[in-house]
């Protein structure tokens, strides 16, 4: 923190009107009422928020908390109006005064967010009517294939650019998994590709279908290392051209199709389905829809994966990160993924939860996100800046704190009996260093 914002903290208000930084000044006769009200306020929300321990710092520098010493982590309003916004709607406007640069926190950010988490009310803690009022307003709304298409264009096609700054080499915008704790980015990402393909258990010439490519980097690990021929379906057309793009580098065009369209539209018969990151922006409404295109896409003995992020309990996307950062989005809990399974009569064989290997991704993408902030400035601006660097880091204080869980879930056709009766094809003796090792090969 600079010196002058801690000036601005630790000293209150003397009344001279020179010194009142970037405060919104009232009139002396009425600043002191006026206050001691927003100090009320801002107290009543506090204790709805779960009274987490933090300190506030009011437009006029003088500061307050609730707790028998000063907290470490605070916020500091920079003028009235972004303190009354907060006070008024705090799960939007804090994300959106952050973002303006109305609203600072007062060391590190993840820690802040953590602390806010740990302490707000989960929802089998609330009333009955704070329950049902959250669940309805989490409703989701059916994602039509218009509506998806805006939402998508909204997140993924800000500029290949831009996600080249700080994703790894392949493009990988999803959890990475970490058979050991030094692992790269790169190393981690290979290892969940490679992962993902283990546990699909897939053979040199069969079929593959995924819904949800990004940039392709799955569909091309599985065709070149495993054999297969893929069809890969995406909404986003930078991510499509940039798939394409590196399909024809590696010559892979007859193994591997990038198709921009919706999964709806996926057609044919495949011996696997596979899914990493898509379901968080199909919504719930639309969840036996999903389970009707896999169950007309997989054979008798077909078998697929889905991998989403997810929660333990079933409440709304915070407010500001679906207006702002991931519109149309919803992070399901284990139960609500099941409705696009048990409609269809899809056996789940394995769920894994991978959240502390997203938390340790989110920590590689947040370093190389900070590394890069004049260039992501310079393309953008500030605002853009500290938008995305709230949703990183609040993203990784959300697996942090078990806010946020990233599921695997391995399914087949029921009656399938060539199946594994271990997990010998995934932890193997040596296996703790074997995707570093198939990394070192293939990048050699």
């Amino acid at each position: 923190m600079k010196p002058d914002d801690t000036d601005f903290i630790t000293q209150p208000y003397s009344g001279n009107k020179r010194s009142a930084p970037l405060a919104d000044r009232s009139p002396v006769s009425t600043a002191l009422p006026v206050m001691s009200l927003e100090k009320r306020l801002v107290r009543k929300v506090l204790h709805v928020l779960g009274d987490p321990p933090i300190f506030i710092t009011l437009p006029d520098g003088t500061t307050t908390y609730f707790t028998d010493k000063k907290p470490e982590l605070g916020m500091i309003f920079r003028n009235r109006r972004a303190l009354w916004r907060f006070i008024v709607n705090p799960k939007l406007s804090f994300g959106e005064e952050f973002g303006a640069g109305n609203l600072q926190i007062h060391g590190d950010l993840v820690e802040f967010i953590m602390t806010a988490y740990k302490h707000r009310p989960r929802l089998h803690e609330m009333g009955k009517v704070r329950r049902v009022v959250s669940r309805v307003l989490g409703q989701q709304r059916n994602n039509s294939l218009a509506r998806t298409r805006n939402n998508i264009y909204h997140h993924y096609d800000v500029g290949n650019d831009f996600y080249k700054l700080w994703l790894d080499k392949d493009l990988v915008y999803t959890c990475a998994y970490y058979p050991e704790p030094d692992a790269t980015l790169e190393q981690a990402q290979f290892a969940k590709l490679d992962y993902v393909c283990r546990k699909l258990r897939l053979q040199p010439g069969e079929t593959v279908v995924e819904a949800g490519c990004g940039w392709g980097a799955l569909a091309l690990h599985m065709a070149k290392h495993y054999g297969v021929k893929v069809k890969a379906f995406n909404v986003s057309h930078q991510q499509i051209v940039e798939a394409n793009a590196r399909v024809k580098q590696l010559g892979l065009q007859d193994r591997v199709q990038f198709v921009e369209d919706d999964y709806r539209n996926i057609t044919g018969s495949y011996d696997v389905f596979v899914s990493v990151g898509m379901l968080e922006h199909v919504g719930t409404a639309c969840y036996r829809q999903l389970g009707e295109v896999i169950d007309r896409s997989l054979p008798e003995y077909g078998r697929g994966l889905v991998h989403s992020i997810g929660q333990v309990e079933s409440e709304p996307m915070n407010p500001w990160l679906v207006k702002h950062i991931f519109p149309g989005g919803y992070t399901p809990t284990l139960r609500e993924m099941m409705d696009v399974f048990e409609p269809r009569g899809l056996d789940i064989l394995d769920v894994e939860n991978l959240r502390l290997h997203y938390a340790q991704t989110l920590l590689h993408w947040l370093q190389r996100f900070d590394e890069h902030k004049d260039e992501i400035c310079q393309m953008y601006d500030e605002n853009f800046y500290r938008a995305w660097r709230l949703y990183l880091a609040g993203s990784r204080a959300n697996f942090l704190t078990g806010s946020l869980d990233l599921f695997q879930i391995t399914f087949s056709r029921p009656g399938n009996n060539q199946l594994p009766l271990t997990r010998a094809h995934l932890y193997s003796d040596d296996d703790i260093t074997q995707d570093n090792k198939a990394w070192t090969r293939a990048t050699s």
